[in-house]
């Protein structure tokens, strides 16, 4: 039916005959064949901004169409709510609510040079509350629930410049995967929350002072869900400024007929959302589609192969990879860190596994466009200086890194160098990540595998900075290792201890948030690219990653496919390693090889084994 017939048909007398003080469950449900909409009307010359302003932030403001106001307003009804009845339209005058109206027949000449948008707000939280089986909380007053301004702006178009709104719900921490799965039955898409977790990660100071509505308690066990709030599109025409314009009253959308509507994506069992703690301070779930995190086991269990037969399966613990992804994903800067000087009587000592991982997780978090930075040893800053200069000479790096590094010997030392002038309030990273770094034991000395050497004299105290991290709210941190005795395998040092030769004495004592075990710790590096891959091309968390503001960017992203580790890209890194005298970890040999495995028959077919599980669907 064309937009124009839709609005001549809205609202049946059935709908006109509800009796104003309606008792309402859910606008919802009112009655069959109907859905609810919420309505912006602005002056005809800002029509074309505003309409590219819904399809730029498409996610937040479906728009289902326009037409000529005085078609369908002059005389529509809205469903009241639940407790209270209001008034049909709120009026703005050049930014400023200057009243509600219910009738706009006195703007009728006015109307003839305005334009009425409408927007999908079909989707119920309270349905799927209901549909998980999680009693609803109704706030107190008689307002509708509360919601709240963020600080996340949405996409710009011309003079629409506004935050995102958001309402919370407040659910148990043991029923969140039961909500996801609902909202996604009930809402597909639409029905995704943006946010889990601290609401100070929005911008939000007080959950007790919602910009609209009224707050609905949280208690000790829930956890703050937040979804996004069609009060964005009021925001959004108080930023405009027009001289005059209405939008229909918070929490009284109008009805229109569902099958004039178009039809939004039905739900499919591999987009259901998984939901997955990333931190604890602060508080942050992610979630992902159910297709995509098996994509990531999937890596997971393939760099679990233990060629040197060392034992690791009994370090492995499920989705520490994805939940490290996740964690990253999240993160604006990045520090990596590597190298385990193996070789104490060669110069350099260090072993051809680890720059390599470093090298290609730092390439794919430079193509997502995140801050990424290298913390060394002092005395192999020149060699990592030469890796970095060759793997940007060889194409293998887009441009240079920065590598630094730390000689510090106190908590307040490691402090200042990870936040801006020492201040906790103000992390200059958001995630730490070691791959193949030399780890302190117990007693404060590092070994290696053999424990035949204690090698403290050859490395800094980088550990410094991963325990400061765990004092430092906003930092979470990554171990990527393959014996027990690398920086991060704190965390599973009981294992390494028990099922590890020689880890009782050279088990890493300094944990990180996540453990990602490799049979070669190259493999965990290049694991964690893929991985990344896999998550920003997602619809499920790209989403979520933007807060469903401004446009997708999960389709046409050539240069994420250009910086996933290759064959050809990983046999020019150790090329650079062998030119540079770095040698083999197990033997010794400075050649194509890592952890005396050979490039070619060993890690060229676990490269392409990463990045064909990686692809498969593309």
């Amino acid at each position: 039916m064309p937009f124009s017939l839709l609005l001549r048909s809205f609202l049946p007398s059935i709908v006109r005959s509800l009796p104003k003080a309606a008792h309402v469950r859910h606008t919802s449900s009112m009655t069959e064949g109907l859905q609810p909409a919420s309505v912006v009307v602005l002056p005809r010359s800002l029509a074309p901004a505003f309409e590219s302003f819904c399809q730029a932030n498409h996610g937040l403001l479906p728009l289902l169409g326009q037409s000529e106001p005085r078609k369908m307003l002059l005389h529509l009804n809205t469903v009241p709510d639940i407790r209270t009845i209001h008034p049909q339209f709120q009026k703005y005058e050049f930014g400023t609510c200057t009243g509600t109206v219910a009738s706009l027949e006195e703007y009728s000449e006015l109307l003839k040079d305005m334009v009425t948008f409408l927007m999908d707000c079909s989707f119920s939280i309270e349905d799927a509350l209901e549909q998980a089986g999680i009693p609803r909380r109704d706030p107190a007053g008689p307002n509708h629930i509360g919601a709240y301004k963020t600080t996340v702006s949405c996409a710009t178009i011309a003079g629409f410049c506004c935050p995102l709104v958001v309402t919370m719900r407040p659910i148990p921490k043991d029923k969140l995967e039961r909500l996801l799965q609902a909202t996604h039955s009930v809402g597909g898409q639409q029905g995704q929350p943006v946010h889990i977790g601290d609401p100070e990660l929005l911008g939000i100071k007080a959950l007790s002072k919602p910009d609209y509505g009224s707050y609905v308690e949280c208690r000790p066990e829930d956890v703050p869900v937040f979804w996004p709030s069609q009060l964005t599109s009021l925001e959004a025409v108080i930023s405009c400024k027009a001289p005059l314009a209405f939008t229909s009253t918070p929490g009284c959308p109008v009805m229109i007929p569902k099958d004039t509507v178009p039809l939004a994506c039905c739900p499919t069992p591999e987009m259901v959302p998984e939901v997955h703690a990333i931190s604890k301070d602060p508080l942050h779930y992610s979630i992902v589609s159910a297709s995509a995190a098996e994509q990531i086991r999937e890596l997971e269990s393939t760099i679990a192969a233990d060629p040197g037969n060392r034992g690791i399966g009994h370090l492995l613990r499920k989705d520490e990879l994805l939940r490290a992804a996740l964690s990253l994903s999240h993160a604006r800067s990045v520090l990596v860190t590597t190298g385990f000087p193996t070789h104490f009587n060669h110069e350099p000592p260090e072993e051809t596994d680890g720059p390599p991982g470093a090298i290609a997780l730092a390439a794919f978090l430079q193509a997502l466009g995140r801050e990424t930075a290298m913390v060394v040893d002092q005395r192999a800053l020149n060699l990592h200086m030469k890796i970095v200069e060759g793997a940007v000479k060889q194409g293998v790096l887009k441009t240079p890194i920065p590598i630094l590094t730390y000689q510090g010997g106190s908590v307040e030392d490691a402090q200042a160098f990870l936040c801006k002038d020492g201040d906790p309030k103000s992390p200059r990273f958001d995630h730490l990540v070691a791959i193949e770094r030399a780890g302190r034991a117990a007693d404060g000395n590092y070994y290696n595998a053999r424990k035949e050497m204690n090698i403290k004299h050859l490395v800094d105290p980088i550990d410094d900075i991963f325990l400061a991290a765990q004092k430092v709210p906003g930092i979470s941190s990554t171990g990527v290792g393959d014996g027990g005795n690398e920086l991060g395998m704190g965390k599973v040092k009981e294992a390494v201890k028990k099922h590890i030769r020689n880890g009782d004495v050279i088990a890493c004592d300094v944990e990180a948030d996540f453990a990602v075990i490799a049979g070669v710790s190259n493999w965990g590096g290049y694991a964690l690219a893929c991985a990344l891959y896999i998550l920003n091309s997602c619809q499920v968390h790209e989403r979520y990653l933007r807060k469903a503001t401004g446009p997708s960017r999960v389709a046409g992203e050539q240069s994420w496919i250009q910086a996933l580790p290759s064959v050809a890209k990983e046999e020019k890194m150790l090329g650079i390693l062998v030119q540079n005298q770095v040698r083999s970890g197990v033997s010794g040999i400075v050649g194509m090889e890592v952890d005396g495995l050979p490039f070619h028959g060993v890690h060229a077919e676990m490269v392409q084994k990463l990045l064909d599980a990686t692809t498969v669907h593309m």
